[in-house]
């Protein structure tokens, strides 16, 4: 049955993207993958260039053993085969920032083969990404073209910088879905280290290979394998935000759509993403293999690993996303919603963890993942920069479980910590925040509110919802500062409200 959710309507009938991704995530490494320059982002021009990256004669590739080992890492956290055999081929074309005139990658041997990723859509609900495979390359160099009105300058920093290229199924059927995939991809190589997932700097980018097919084509490919029952795909290359992602799939399915309705045909086409139109336009026609004329790499010997560092390898992996994502539910009594908030970052479900020690889960997942964020978001601030640290949150909700203070009185706690003005008991106490709590208090003034407007009063028997205007009363009178729940309690015993 055809989910009618992912289909377009056309003048001539309903259609369905197709969407396969490629996703080029930087090695966390020090090292390039043939060479022993540095990497890092902010150097000047040029300054981390070794002679193997500027293809000077003579110089050769020698491998760098952590790059594949973090290769082989990400491949063990996607779910994947790891290849104990691989090779590098020569994928051979020009570029003015590719000194050598070919790429190292890997072609029809890489070090990780077929893996699965699962993914969950806004509403909670999974769906399954296949990895056809993940291959190390080099990274090409970088053209300038703002530097000079007559002529391009070249910076080979990223030239020779180790590239783990990800390459999906084509299992995504709608843009959410893509972002949403890559998210998780993400998500799960910060957790292992392999890549920081910096998406600004260009340390992971997708290609997203877009295609339309009418209702049931799709369902018939994954019948057979045979793609001829899809569109023609268009690749739109590097693209580094998950709305860029989502804004180019959009635009790029509705430009085939109407292509195909007008009685056209699809070119087969690299495209460049424009987020300024947001538009896609025509960059190149679409390689094939054979048109990069690809060939076993003479000064590299085929990578052999041995099963047992492979095994190692697999041992020291870190808690992933989905395993962290089940424990919270189970070890802090969390939703499945609120689990999925706090590991979509590493740090904040540490931060999270820590300040939930003893405390209530709920609560502190809530200002965690709500106000404590939306702080953080507002100040362009991570996590880890923030000035509020775990104790500071388990405070504050250490005197919200103890009736000290309100949930209300909380966020202008919050405020103050926030600013700087000290800790949350010390806030409260100096303050004079604390919840009016005295039953005595709160009935002599309950008393005189009742006794004040008769006609609210007899409402309230005849409406018990209307009570909430004495609560508010109330809370006004005090500043805020009376306790709800016993407010509520001692109303409802004055109104003779069950």
């Amino acid at each position: 049955m055809t989910d009618t959710s992912k289909q377009i309507e056309g003048r001539t009938g309903p259609w369905e993207i197709v969407l396969g991704l490629e996703i080029h995530a930087q090695v966390a490494s020090k090292a390039k993958l043939f060479s022993g320059a540095a990497v890092g982002f902010g150097a000047g021009p040029n300054e981390q260039v070794s002679l193997v990256d500027a293809a000077m004669p003579g110089m050769l590739p020698v491998i760098n053993r952590f790059c594949v080992e973090q290769a082989v890492k990400t491949g063990l956290g996607l779910k994947a085969q790891i290849n104990l055999r691989s090779s590098f081929d020569r994928k051979n074309y020009f570029y003015p920032d590719l000194p050598q005139g070919y790429q190292i990658s890997q072609f029809k041997d890489p070090v990780v083969g077929e893996g699965e990723v699962l993914v969950e859509h806004d509403d909670g609900s999974t769906f399954t990404v296949r990895i056809e495979r993940l291959h190390l390359e080099q990274d090409a160099g970088k053209s300038l073209h703002d530097q000079d009105p007559n002529a391009t300058y070249v910076d080979l920093n990223r030239a020779g910088t180790a590239l783990m290229e990800i390459v999906s199924k084509p299992d995504m059927r709608s843009s959410a879905e893509a972002a949403a995939y890559v998210k998780k991809v993400r998500t799960i190589l910060v957790y292992l280290g392999t890549c920081d997932g910096d998406m600004e700097k260009g340390n992971l980018r997708a290609d997203v290979n877009v295609s339309v097919c009418r209702p049931g084509a799709y369902e018939k490919f994954r019948e057979t394998g045979d793609f001829s029952h899809l569109g023609t795909r268009c690749e739109i290359k590097n693209v580094n935000s998950y709305r860029y992602i989502q804004q180019a799939i959009e635009y790029e399915a509705r430009r085939q759509i109407e292509i195909i309705e007008d009685g056209g045909k699809i070119d087969q086409e690299t495209r460049l993403f424009d987020p300024t139109k947001v538009e896609t336009r025509s960059m190149r026609t679409k390689e094939e293999a054979h048109d990069y004329r690809y060939f076993p790499d003479p000064d590299l010997l085929p990578l052999v690993l041995d099963s047992a560092w492979v095994k190692r390898i697999e041992d020291s992996l870190p808690e992933l996303p989905d395993a962290k994502k089940a424990r919270l539910q189970s070890q802090y009594g969390l939703s499945a919603y609120d689990a999925g908030v706090l590991i979509t970052e590493q740090a904040r479900a540490d931060f999270f963890e820590e300040a939930a020690k003893g405390r209530d889960a709920k609560l502190t997942s809530n200002w965690v993942t709500n106000e404590l964020a939306a702080r953080l978001t507002a100040a362009g601030q991570d996590i880890g920069d923030s000035p509020l640290k775990p104790a500071d949150i388990a405070e504050m909700v250490q005197l919200i479980e103890e009736d000290v203070i309100s949930s209300k009185i909380a966020k202008d706690v919050f405020d103050r910590m926030w600013a700087g003005e000290g800790g949350a008991r010390a806030i409260v106490e100096k303050q004079g925040l604390q919840q009016v709590s005295d039953t005595g208090a709160l009935e002599a003034m309950i008393d005189k509110l009742i006794a004040a407007n008769p006609g609210q009063a007899a409402a309230v028997k005849e409406k018990p919802q209307a009570i909430g205007w004495f609560v508010g009363q109330l809370m006004k009178e005090t500043g805020g500062k009376a306790n709800p729940g016993t407010v509520n309690q001692l109303l409802k015993a004055k109104l003779g409200i069950d």
